[in-house]
């Protein structure tokens, strides 16, 4: 997998090809908006991290050319951290969008998942049997009402309806939202599971968020595994 990253910061640019590449990727760094945009037209890359304020042109003018380019993963690395920052970026295109300073960890992860989910871009809304998530602006109501949720009980919500029908394993969840492997004896994903189900669940007549039995937990319609 080849990673192109446009970085005018010279530590930090020296920093992402270092690290990347011990992590198995093939790095090229530019470190100008000008350069980055004509390295990411006439070489082919499997994904690009972007910073915003960059010389030459921004990361937001480069946004629309990458896109137009075809189905190369974007993923935004900046200092902006404004909602709205985000939420430009995304629409723009982005797949994804991580701010500074930075988790070299969670950086790597990110990467990966963006690197396995193949041409399609994640949804950015879901609505399913009355509940609407709304991805980029972290909002989620059911049957119109709003529901207020903590930013690990959005991450794992976000997570089921994405994955819905699907049977999700206690390690995998645990993994997906918290970013680390837990002991086999530590129940915080049933707690939070509880915390969530008592916000989107409990006050409507149609349950989503369901138990699969030796398995962990899924999103819609009961598996045909079985659940409660």
């Amino acid at each position: 997998m080849k990673i192109l990253v446009i970085e005018d910061d010279p530590k930090t640019g020296d920093y992402l090809k270092k690290g990347l590449r011990e992590s198995g990727y093939g790095v090229d760094l530019a470190r100008t908006g000008t350069e980055g945009l004509r390295m990411a037209l006439g070489e082919a890359y499997d994904l690009v991290v972007l910073d915003v304020s960059l010389p030459g042109i921004d990361g937001w003018q480069i946004m629309p050319a990458l896109r137009e380019k075809g189905d190369v993963r974007v993923l935004f690395l900046t200092a902006r951290d404004q909602l709205s920052d985000r939420i430009r970026g995304l629409e723009l295109g982005a797949d994804d969008y991580l701010v500074k300073p930075f988790s070299f960890t969670e950086l790597v992860l990110r990467i990966r998942t963006l690197l396995r989910r193949g041409p399609a871009r994640e949804a950015d809304v879901y609505d399913i049997a009355g509940l609407h998530l709304d991805v980029l602006r972290r909002r989620v109501t059911r049957e119109g009402a709003e529901i207020a949720l903590t930013n690990k009980e959005f991450l794992l919500l976000h997570l089921l309806v994405k994955r819905q029908g699907e049977a999700l394993s206690r390690t995998l969840i645990a993994s997906e939202v918290w970013n680390m492997n837990f002991d086999s004896d530590t129940n915080v994903v049933d707690v939070a599971i509880k915390r969530l189900r008592a916000k989107v669940d409990k006050p409507f007549a149609t349950p989503l968020v369901h138990t699969v039995r030796n398995v962990g937990y899924a999103f819609g319609e009961p598996p045909s595994e079985g659940g409660d």
